[in-house]
């Protein structure tokens, strides 16, 4: 699927012109493309658009380049982010002449919510470049949303943890879900990072490519607004991933407590009714000659030996404070 939009009096208006009219035209999105439909582009443009295995080649020289005249820059951005399982998949900007084209083959929130606010509020889209600079501060707001998002949701993990529980509640029920929550967080941390890792990169080619073509001071300026915005991010993120970290080894403590105070119970109950058990043992024997066997009270006496050493015990422990 391709979308053409051109620049109306600074509005985005999506155009209904074939492929190959290009005149006029400001942005060209390619949302999972068809062979027929890059190579009558790329014909038109007369640029080589990268293929989907060389978008998501790692290294920084096949994502950041020129050629023939464009400037070709990808990053990693996140999709289907309202959960903890964002769908990861990179996006391709290429700036060729006054117009941006964009290859992608998924569908993050900014490329929904952008061009209808293009459409609606003049934001000055006369040129590939501005239309890149305010694509990728929707693209930076949007992840400063779902860090928000998950940040709340860590404050609510960290209450859970640390909030004061009733005797009669269960924790490790509790902590098991718990646990699940912090490794879901965790792993939509990461992967967050990691796409603003890929953004700070494109936005610092970004800062030398608008450096080189001379480009207005206002869309300058933007560029390093949006370079600190990224940065910024990025130590939010860290901040975020540290505070995931902690609460991991909290709950890990908290169910090393919740173990050692269940050992301790077995422990305690153990020491007590060791006595009562040696009691019960040596009259238990089968000897002939037991004086006691004989002694009228001898039966109530064994029976009130054994519970004495058994409470004993127990109010010596709740004395010293171990239970």
């Amino acid at each position: 699927m391709i979308r053409r939009y051109l620049n109306a009096d600074g509005r985005l208006r999506l155009a209904e012109q074939a492929i190959h009219e290009l005149e006029g035209l400001v942005w060209i999105d390619l949302f999972s493309p068809t062979a027929g439909e890059e190579a009558e582009l790329e014909s038109r443009l007369g640029i080589d658009l990268p293929t989907r295995e060389e978008m998501e080649e790692i290294e920084i020289s096949s994502r950041l380049y020129y050629e023939n005249g464009a400037a070709f820059m990808t990053a990693t951005l996140p999709a289907q982010a309202d959960g903890d399982n964002p769908l990861m998949a990179p996006v391709t900007f290429v700036l060729s002449g006054d117009r941006l084209i964009t290859v992608r083959y998924h569908d993050p929130r900014a490329f929904q919510t952008f061009p209808l606010r293009a459409e609606k509020v003049a934001m000055g889209c006369s040129s590939g470049e501005v239309v890149l600079v305010a694509l990728l501060e929707a693209i930076v707001d949007r992840i400063a949303d779902i860090l928000e998002r998950a940040g709340r949701d860590i404050d609510g993990i960290s209450h859970e943890v640390f909030q004061h529980k009733g005797a009669a509640t269960s924790k490790s029920r509790d902590f098991q879900a718990v646990l699940e929550s912090i490794g879901r967080k965790g792993d939509l941390i990461s992967k967050i990072r990691d796409s603003l890792v890929t953004l700070e990169r494109l936005i610092g080619f970004l800062g030398q490519v608008t450096t080189q073509r001379k480009s207005d001071k206002d869309v300058r300026s933007r560029v390093k607004t949006l370079a600190r915005d990224a940065r910024s991010l990025t130590d939010h993120a860290s901040f975020l991933s540290q505070k995931v970290t902690f609460l991991l080894d909290a709950s890990l403590g908290m169910i090393n407590i919740e173990q050692s105070a269940i050992i301790k119970i077995f422990s305690v109950a153990a020491v007590a009714f060791l006595p009562p058990t040696l009691i019960a043992s040596i009259y238990g024997m089968n000897f002939d000659y037991m004086p006691e066997l004989h002694w009228p009270w001898g039966y109530p006496l064994a029976l009130g030996l054994m519970v004495a050493s058994a409470v004993l015990p127990y109010w010596y422990f709740k004395r010293r404070g171990w239970l």
